[in-house]
């Protein structure tokens, strides 16, 4: 289903990408992601498509707002039923809440029932509406950390067990990782889009590569190109102006100032320093535990590097805070943009590869 909607007010945004099953619309709070699942849902006057012209009541939608809206004077099953008509909406009640695995609870108040629960009364609720596309507002917001993995991958395999097009907003990147598609809003704007994968591995800038969690980005300066090497000469200045070799990018002016990114798990303990390509002196500030491996924060100069390691590389190394070691900046690890990206999004059309975008409204 393709999303094209145009809004002028409370905000000015234009939004165009595509909903591929369970689809993930990622940006900061302040972007205007609420706004455009209120505008699809006929709640705020927009231009667009689907369901572009209709009254609310007429829309094929079902809606969980973020914290669900459910009654608390209502039991789960009369929270259901509020959405259906006729002498059996007992019975069509129940049967939903029994499609999402909840007959059980059908006498509880909302009190009574875990986030998770909530959230699949709240999802019975909507699909007693036979929608055709399922907007959901921050569905983990009301969920802790320990139960969010388990009550979302329920929540998801629902929807696809239903063949319902579902479109959730949210500011967690965590969310991305699980969804079928995922589309990054940044400026009011669709930034880039595509399978979760590839647009994790892949951003097209930095301000995508900041929303979906990255922690290490970095600017740097373009020294010269070996095209017999296949490689670009990097410049880290704020790691003691260490030289670092890239994939070969022609088109980086020498001496140009550059954003880059190297992903945790592309830094690499060295077993022979002295031996390797893009050799890192650095001191370790602080390891976090995660049980099987460590995320370890690492002083290179005055720059801050992450790296991602099993637990028994850590005992084997012997890494402690405070730690003097080198690691290896894997050279196909290391992504870097010719241009801030405010700018790559207003100059990359719709047709390019990997990314969708579309100018806000001057």
């Amino acid at each position: 289903m393709r999303i094209d909607y145009r809004i002028d007010h409370p905000v000015r945004l234009e939004a165009r990408f595509d909903v591929i099953g369970f689809t993930v619309l990622l940006g900061q709070s302040g972007e205007g992601k609420t706004t455009l699942l209120r505008a699809i849902a006929g709640l705020l006057p927009a231009q667009g498509e689907p369901f572009g012209g209709m009254p609310p009541q007429h829309r094929a939608i079902g809606y969980l707002p973020q914290g669900y809206a459910l009654f608390p004077h209502l039991r789960a099953w009369e929270n259901v039923a509020f959405a259906l008509s006729g002498p059996r909406r007992r019975t069509h009640a129940l049967e939903l809440l029994a499609r999402v695995q909840l007959a059980q609870v059908a006498d509880a108040y909302p009190s009574a029932l875990s986030g998770g629960q909530q959230q699949r009364v709240a999802l019975a609720r909507a699909l007693a509406r036979k929608p055709q596309l399922l907007l959901l507002d921050e569905p983990t917001s009301a969920l802790d950390a320990a139960t969010r993995d388990e009550v979302m991958a329920e929540l998801i395999s629902e929807t696809h067990d239903f063949g319902l097009p579902t479109l959730a907003v949210s500011h967690d990147p965590h969310l991305a990782v699980l969804a079928d598609h995922v589309a990054v809003m940044s400026g009011r704007r669709i930034a880039q889009e595509g399978a979760p994968a590839d647009v994790l591995a892949r951003p097209n800038g930095v301000a995508v590569a900041r929303l979906l969690g990255h922690r290490n980005l970095f600017t740097g300066r373009i020294e010269g190109h070996v095209p017999q090497a296949g490689v670009t000469r990097l410049r880290w200045e704020g790691a003691d102006a260490v030289v670092l070799q890239i994939p070969l990018q022609p088109d980086l002016a020498v001496g140009r100032m550059v954003h880059w990114m190297i992903a945790p798990e592309a830094v690499q303990l060295e077993a022979n320093a002295s031996a390797n390509e893009n050799r890192v002196p650095a001191r370790v500030e602080n390891l976090l535990n995660l049980g099987g491996h460590y995320q370890v924060a690492l002083r290179c100069g005055t720059e801050q590097l992450w790296l991602a390691v099993p637990s028994e590389r850590v005992r084997y190394h012997r890494l402690a805070r405070g730690a003097e070691i080198a690691v290896t900046l894997c050279r196909t690890g290391l992504l870097c943009w010719s241009q801030p990206m405010d700018a790559a999004v207003r100059t990359r059309g719709p047709g390019e590869s990997g990314s969708t975008s579309s100018r806000a409204a001057r």
